[in-house]
C-alpha cells in the first residue's frame, strides 16, 4: 500500500495510482480477491485498461497484492484491435472447479466468457453466452441489451447469469453495433453447467423507471450493475438504481424471480443518510456506482467506488463494513476513510489527504457528468495525482481547494493529540480550519501562506480522546492543493 501508516486498511483500499471500479469481491481459499473494471488515470472513456486483479489475505485486509494482468482486451476474437473497452466483469467458480470471467465489450451486447484454473491467473477466451444451437444470445435488433454480468453457481450446481441496462431512453443503435436494443430492466438467464449455454428463457425480474408502480421499487428502479449473492436461503441482488450514486438490494427465496426491494446499502455521496437527496447536497462528488458484497470471516462488506479528476472515467474502489440483521435487512452505511480497517485509524501519524471520504466546495458538491467536468466544476476541489497512468510512485492529493472548500475524514482514534499539521501548496493565503464534524465549531486554526512546493503548516489542537472525525475547511484567498495531514 502507498500509505503513510503501515498495517492499517484505508479508503481507497488500493494504491493511489490504481483505478479499479465496479469491484466484485470474493473469498477463494484464504484470500480476498477483487475483480473489476480498469479505468485509466484521467482517461477519456470508461474501462480503458486491461483487467487486473488484486488480493489480500483474509487476516489482513491492508496487505493488498497486485496479481497482474489477468485478461487483455485483444484476447477477445471480436476485439483483436482492442478498440472496445471491457466493461464491468464478474467471476464465478464453476462446477468443474475452474474460474469463469464474464464481461461485455462496451455496448456491443455480447456476453463473453474467459476461463482459468486459478482465481487470478491468466484467463483464456472461452466463448460467448449462446443458445444450444450456437447462436449468440440476444443477437438481433429489438432484443434486450446484455450488460454488467452477475453470476451465481448455486448450491445445487445450477448456474444463473444476471444482466441488464435500463436507462429511461433506449441506447442509440449506432452505439450498440447498429442493432436497436431494448432496455427493460434486470434479467436472469439460466446457463448449463458448461457456463456459457443458455437453458430455458431469460426472465425479467427487476423493473426499470416508469414501469415500477406498485412493485415497491419506486424511486429506486433498476438501472445497471447486477451483482448476486446467496446468504443462507435468501438471494440478494445488488444493483445500481436509476439514481446512479447508490447501490440498492432486493431479496428473494428464488434465484429466478419474486425479488422485493430491500433498500439502499451505500451512496457514494452519503445522500439519504445525510437527510438530502439532491445532487448538490451530496457530501462527496457523485456519479455512477457498482459493486458487490462479501463475507470475510464473520464480517460482511460492501465494495463500490468513487470518482476523481472531475469526471466519470477515473474511478477508485472503496469498501465499508455492513451488517446483515437477523431479519435479513441491511441498513445504509456511511462513507469513511477507514472502511476495511474495522474501526478508526490510529490517531497519530501522517495520512494522505486522498483518504478523505467527504469533499465539497463552499456551494456543495454535485454529480460529475460524462464530459466537461473541468468546466462545470472549475471552482471545486477534486482528487487527482501527479504523473501519468500507472506510474510506480505518483502521489495523489486534493487539488483546487478554494475559500469554503471542505475535506472530511472519518474516523481516527484520538489519544492525547495536541498538534495538527497539513501539507499543502499553492497561491493561497488564509487558514485551514479544523473541526470534528461537518458543521462543528473549529478546534484548530492553521495559518496558510503561499508556497510553490508542498509545505507543512501546523497549530495546536484541543480534541477529546476517542473516535473522532476531522473536517478541514479552507478560509482565505487563492487556491491550494492538500497532500496530507499530521496528528501529534
Amino acid at each position: 500500500m502507498n500509505a503513510m501508516m503501515p498495517s492499517q486498511a484505508l479508503n481507497p483500499y488500493l494504491p493511489s495510482y490504481e483505478y479499479i471500479p465496479d469491484g466484485e469481491p470474493y473469498v477463494f481459499g484464504d484470500r480476498l480477491y477483487v475483480f473489476g473494471s480498469h479505468d485509466r488515470f484521467n482517461g477519456k472513456l470508461f474501462c480503458m485498461n486491461d483487467y487486473v486483479c488484486w488480493s489480500a489475505p483474509i487476516d489482513d485486509l491492508s496487505d493488498w497484492r497486485y496479481e497482474g494482468v489477468i485478461y487483455r482486451k485483444t484476447q477477445d476474437p471480436m476485439n483483436k484491435l482492442g478498440l472496445y473497452q471491457m466493461y464491468a466483469p464478474d467471476v464465478a467458480k464453476g462446477p468443474d472447479g475452474r474460474y469463469y470471467l464474464y464481461y461485455t465489450l462496451a455496448f456491443r451486447s455480447v456476453m463473453a466468457v474467459a476461463v482459468c484454473d486459478s482465481p487470478a491467473g491468466e484467463y483464456e477466451f472461452y466463448g460467448y453466452v449462446s443458445h444450444p444451437n450456437g447462436d449468440r444470445l440476444w443477437d438481433h435488433s429489438g432484443d434486450p441489451i446484455l450488460f454488467d454480468p452477475g453470476v451465481l453457481v448455486d448450491d445445487d450446481g445450477c448456474v444463473y447469469l444476471y444482466s441488464g441496462f435500463a436507462p429511461i431512453k433506449d441506447v442509440p443503435f449506432f452505439v450498440t453495433g447498429w442493432k436497436k436494443r431494448t432496455c427493460k430492466g434486470g434479467y436472469v438467464i439460466q446457463l448449463q453447467p458448461d457456463m456459457k449455454t443458455v437453458t430455458g428463457e431469460p426472465r425479467l425480474i427487476l423493473p426499470k423507471a416508469g414501469e415500477a408502480d406498485g412493485t415497491g421499487f419506486e424511486g429506486h428502479e433498476f438501472f445497471e450493475a447486477s451483482s448476486i449473492r446467496k446468504i443462507k436461503d435468501t438471494y440478494y441482488l445488488i444493483y445500481s438504481s436509476i439514481n446512479g450514486h447508490e447501490l440498492c438490494y432486493a431479496t428473494s427465496k428464488s434465484p429466478t424471480g419474486g425479488f422485493k426491494f430491500g433498500g439502499t446499502i451505500i451512496s457514494n455521496g452519503d445522500l439519504y443518510m445525510n437527510g438530502h437527496d439532491s445532487d448538490q447536497k451530496a457530501y462527496n462528488y457523485i456519479g455512477n456506482n457498482h459493486g458487490g458484497i462479501v463475507q470475510v470471516r464473520d464480517q460482511w462488506y460492501v465494495f463500490h467506488h468513487r470518482h476523481t479528476n472531475r469526471h466519470h472515467y477515473s474511478r477508485q474502489g472503496l469498501a465499508e463494513p455492513i451488517e446483515i440483521k437477523e431479519d435479513g435487512t441491511i441498513q445504509q452505511v456511511e462513507l469513511t476513510s477507514c472502511g476495511l480497517n474495522n474501526g478508526p485509524l490510529n490517531g497519530r501519524g501522517e495520512y494522505e489527504a486522498r483518504i478523505a471520504c467527504h469533499l465539497m466546495s463552499a456551494e456543495g458538491a454535485g454529480r460529475y457528468g460524462v464530459y466537461f467536468g473541468n468546466i462545470t466544476f472549475r471552482k471545486h476541489p477534486y482528487f487527482t495525482q501527479s504523473g501519468k497512468d500507472r506510474e510506480n510512485n505518483p502521489y495523489q492529493y486534493i487539488a483546487n481547494m478554494r475559500n469554503g472548500a471542505v475535506a472530511g475524514f472519518k474516523y481516527f482514534l484520538m489519544q492525547d493529540v495536541s498538534e495538527i499539521a497539513v501539507c499543502v501548496r499553492g497561491r493561497a493565503t488564509g487558514f485551514m480550519l479544523v473541526a470534528n464534524g461537518s458543521h462543528a465549531k473549529p478546534i484548530a486554526r492553521i495559518s496558510i501562506s503561499p508556497s510553490s512546493d508542498f509545505t507543512y503548516y501546523g497549530a495546536k489542537i484541543n480534541i477529546e480522546n476517542g473516535k473522532q472525525a476531522l473536517y478541514f475547511t479552507f478560509e482565505g484567498s487563492g487556491k491550494l492543493d492538500f497532500k496530507s495531514l499530521v496528528l501529534k
